[in-house]
């Protein structure tokens, strides 16, 4: 069993925690890791793109010459695509790019990221992390306490409005519960810190 010291907000060890082997001590399943990446980073794209095709473009009501007698090739209209200011063919057109991955492979792939960072020794257990008001000052304390500065990952074991809203301003902070946990967020993060309600509600979710 993986064992992590449990810190108080001031930063100072004041318990130890035994973590899940199926979820937090598993080999990182780089394949699975890859296509859950692959997944989040398609579902992100607006899909917004469009190009104008021969229908949708200003102009060319009217054939350009006669049929016949010119000597030139016939044509219909000035805006068909071999024209400059003619419409595109085969251009994008707006879609969705989002798709499914089976649930044990997300789930897998959850475990396999979370694993990954106990590995790299930047996953941390915190006893507490409340503030008594929305206060941004007060969370940067907490986060400079357990030596936190950059791109941060919070799991919380509930949805704590105090907390969101003193991060919510912040760059590189993220704040999520365990049902919203995801490849990504876990990925990019430097570091990854838990709440000792969070570690148990997530070996409840992802079991």
């Amino acid at each position: 069993m993986t064992s992590l010291d449990v810190l108080s907000k001031e930063g100072t060890k004041v318990n130890s925690v035994e973590l899940n082997e199926e979820i937090f001590g598993i080999e990182p399943n780089q394949h699975v890791l890859f296509e859950a990446v692959n997944l989040q980073r398609a579902s992100l794209r607006r899909g917004t793109h469009a190009v104008k095709n021969r229908s949708a473009v200003r102009g060319g009501g009217r054939k350009p010459y006669k049929q016949k007698g010119t000597g030139n090739a016939r044509q219909g209209t000035i805006r068909a695509p071999h024209y400059t200011g003619g419409g595109v063919v085969f251009g994008p057109t707006p879609r969705s790019y989002s798709y499914k991955m089976p649930r044990k492979m997300r789930r897998l792939a959850i475990r396999s990221a979370l694993s990954a960072k106990v590995n790299e020794e930047v996953l941390s257990v915190v006893e507490d992390f409340t503030i008594e008001a929305p206060k941004t000052k007060d969370f940067l304390a907490i986060l400079e306490n357990l030596d936190a500065d950059k791109k941060v990952l919070l799991v919380l074991g509930n949805e704590d409005a105090n907390i969101e809203l003193s991060s919510r301003n912040l760059q590189g902070v993220t704040v999520l519960t365990p049902e919203q946990l995801n490849v990504l967020d876990i990925l990019s993060a430097n570091r990854v810190i838990f709440t000792e309600g969070a570690i148990t509600k997530a070996e409840e979710v992802l079991l």
